[in-house]
């Protein structure tokens, strides 16, 4: 029975597209993280006790 190895190597293409598409979804996680920050930090210090945090508990944790 012979057997086959089909070993995928992405040519300069597919390493530039690659490389754009983890670019987009750093940025992408980059921005949730900044507007979730934001929004935690326009909160009330009742607010943010009501979810269990702390103003300093923000840069902390995210």
């Amino acid at each position: 029975m012979a057997t086959y190895d089909n070993v995928y190597t992405p040519g300069f293409a597919g390493r530039i597209g690659q490389t754009l598409v983890n670019a987009v979804s750093a940025f992408s996680a980059w921005n949730a993280t900044r507007v979730t920050r934001n929004t935690l930090h326009q909160l009330t210090d009742r607010e943010l006790e009501d979810i269990g945090l702390s103003r300093g508990d923000i840069d902390t944790l995210i």
